[in-house]
């Protein structure tokens, strides 16, 4: 890959401090609690009723309360410490314990039922009907006891993960191969504001800039998502100023756009998070997306998208389209990625002059002092430790399925997508995942191997990316935060999560059952989303599934000799490279509503802002991303506290 002049802008964006802090103390102990206890609580509920979490708005939400409380006790916020809060929230609405408030579902559901497949759900995973905890509706009995022990071992195991090879990708994709990584400045930008804040009266101007971007959050999250959540408590209907998720036009285009879903998201976080990206991926992503617009007539007239037909909405067009030749294309398209970079490192040891590269890689056994990092010996022992554990666990919970299947997940397919999505992250932002490769492995165990049954669907199999972790590792370096800070963090976060996690969906549940009128969303499209798990689920008890029908061989070739193709020729004439990750993203796109609004912000970003204020919009525009998405987490957690607090009248109430 030819050096391109704007991934040295986006790694010059924000460069990583030489003193590293400490960041864990007492104030995070305090802000464990409190995330723990409040914050997860209502993003559980906010996901039942509207379907939406808090996500990643309830870090700032949460930063912004602890800063008001440290200038009313006369005392601050490091920096360190901000991120530390920040990266403790991210922890928390994870939320491990609300699965089982979907397994309790799925074991009871008329999906399970209808398909015959009630018998076949393990009691690992939840109690079979008619125990006594679905009655009354409390995980505190014995039938949850293996159940919670379980969901306890994975999230420690995972926790333990987390220092594993997605921090050794880390350290060979930026430390190393020097990635701009374009989306972490995001997190860290975001987090400098909300420090100066802390400073009294010393707001500098990624404060105002901050403060810019949460005024907006607040005036389209009032309209977005207040208006909906609290109007569907009050009334019959909810009241939607702007359509949710999108405005469908796929049955006003397809007379002259068949098999293409068509329609426009009027999310405002998507315009400035076209302003964050860089320039090209996002063009790129536009310029696929116009290819697919034109591909598609085509492939439906000669008969290739034959399952499409009149009438289909927009998820409807789009599995349809995913089923018959996207899928297999985009596999293709991700191997070519994966080449492209595998290529790239390999092809930079035959040059000549190796002594650099000698010296990069060197970077990998000896880190920069007093970062706080540990060895990268440790971090291939804790991948290799944490995959056996999984591999065992696996092989004792669904003992007919072959164990050579789990050691090819962890130890082929893992550190291979691994490196691609780091890279892909790491030069574009983006995340890569190769679609129904676990999937077409388990029919493959049924059809080949003799497996039957649908444990292996619900086993923690060792099948991960570990793509974007690679991008929090740089969030923390650019912040200045010591890494063993982190390490506190998580050895805190994790036991606090568990018990709120588990206390809270008890609690939840004996508010009212799940699904129910209570909870509209998750009686509007879990029985949808049963039906379809358990329909894919069943191809492994009948060892034939029409998903072999769409892994079409050809059709993923085409792919990988475009994707390689397209890299050679953008290369060839010197153009941006990434636009090759934005042409597969908006051929991969799934839901491909959302890029109108990206374009306009790049465009918007590279033509009007950065000509108004010069080459400081770089450094604006993840600040004014932070902050939108602030205000908009503080309108959710409004919402939220209505809707919460009116649902559980009308409980006590009868």
């Amino acid at each position: 890959m030819h050096e391109d002049k704007e991934l040295q802008e986006y790694r010059d964006l924000l460069e990583a401090p030489q003193t590293f802090e400490e960041g864990f103390g007492w104030k995070s102990v305090i802000g464990a609690i409190f995330i723990g206890f409040l914050m997860m609580p209502g993003s559980m509920y906010l996901g039942l009723v509207i379907g939406t979490g808090i996500g990643p708005a309830a870090r700032w939400v949460t930063i912004i309360l602890f800063a008001e409380v440290a200038k009313r006790a006369y005392t601050k916020l490091s920096q360190q410490e901000v991120f530390v809060l920040y990266y403790m929230a991210g922890a928390a609405m994870a939320s491990p314990f609300s699965g089982l408030l979907w397994n309790q579902y799925l074991v009871q559901s008329e999906a399970a039922q209808m398909l015959g497949l009630t018998q076949y759900i393990p009691t690992w995973v939840a109690p079979q009907p008619g125990s006594d905890s679905l009655v009354d509706r409390t995980f505190l009995h014995r039938d949850w006891m293996v159940p919670i022990l379980l969901m306890v071992g994975f999230e420690i195991i995972s926790a333990v993960d987390h220092f594993g090879l997605g921090y050794a990708l880390y350290r060979l994709t930026s430390d190393v191969e020097k990635l701009p990584f374009p989306m972490a400045p995001v997190g860290a930008l975001g987090n400098m504001a909300l420090a100066e804040s802390t400073q009294k009266g010393e707001g500098g101007w990624k404060w105002r800039v901050f403060s810019i971007g949460g005024m907006m959050g607040l005036a389209f999250g009032g309209i977005y998502v207040l208006l909906p959540a609290a109007s569907g408590v009050v009334l019959s209907e909810p009241i939607r100023l702007i359509p949710i998720p999108w405005i469908e036009l796929t049955h006003v285009t397809e007379d002259f756009l068949p098999a293409v879903a068509t329609g426009i998201q009027l999310d405002l976080g998507l315009l400035f998070i076209g302003m964050v990206l860089p320039f090209w991926a996002v063009i790129g992503g536009g310029i696929g997306l116009i290819i697919t617009f034109i591909a598609n007539p085509v492939l439906h007239e000669h008969g290739i998208l034959h399952r499409w037909h009149k009438g289909m909405g927009t998820v409807d067009t789009v599995f349809a389209n995913n089923f018959d030749f996207y899928m297999s294309f985009g596999i293709g398209l991700g191997l070519a990625i994966a080449a492209v970079g595998i290529a790239h490192v390999f092809r930079s040891f035959k040059k000549k002059d190796l002594g650099p590269w000698r010296e990069r890689f060197q970077v990998l056994f000896k880190p920069p002092p007093g970062r706080g990092d540990f060895s990268i010996w440790i971090a291939i022992g804790i991948y290799v430790f944490s995959t056996l554990a999984y591999v065992a666990l696996c092989s004792f919970l669904v003992p007919g399925f072959p164990w050579i299947f789990l050691v090819a997940y962890g130890f082929i397919y893992t550190p291979f997508i691994s490196y691609v999505s780091a890279r892909m992250e790491g030069v574009a932002g983006q995340f890569v995942n190769l679609p129904m490769v676990r999937e077409a492995s388990f029919i493959a165990a049924s059809k080949f191997f003799g497996y039957t049954g649908i444990g292996i669907w619900y086993a923690p199999i060792p099948f991960h990316n570990y793509g974007k972790a690679t991008q929090r590792w740089r969030e923390i370096e650019l912040t200045g935060t010591s890494f063993r800070s982190i390490i506190k963090a998580e050895i805190l976060v994790v036991p606090v999560v568990l018990v709120a996690s588990l206390l809270f969906s008890q609690y939840i549940w004996r508010l009212a059952p799940i699904p129910s009128a209570q909870y509209p969303y998750a009686q509007e499209l879990w029985h949808l989303q049963a039906l379809n798990t358990l329909l894919l689920q069943s191809a492994t008890l009948e060892g034939d599934s029409p998903f072999f029908q769409a892994l079409n061989v050809g059709y993923m070739a085409a792919g990988l000799g475009l994707g390689v193709v397209t890299y050679m020729g953008l290369a060839a004439l010197n153009l941006p490279i990434m636009l090759i990750y934005g042409v597969t993203r908006g051929l991969g796109q799934s839901m491909p509503h959302g890029v109108f609004l990206e374009i306009i912000g790049a465009l918007l970003g590279r033509y009007f802002f950065v000509k108004k204020y010069g080459m400081a919009w770089r450094q604006y525009a993840p600040v004014l991303l932070a902050g939108f998405s602030c205000g908009m987490g503080l309108m959710g957690m409004f919402a939220m506290g209505f809707t919460l607090i009116m649902r559980s009248l009308r409980s006590l109430a009868y």
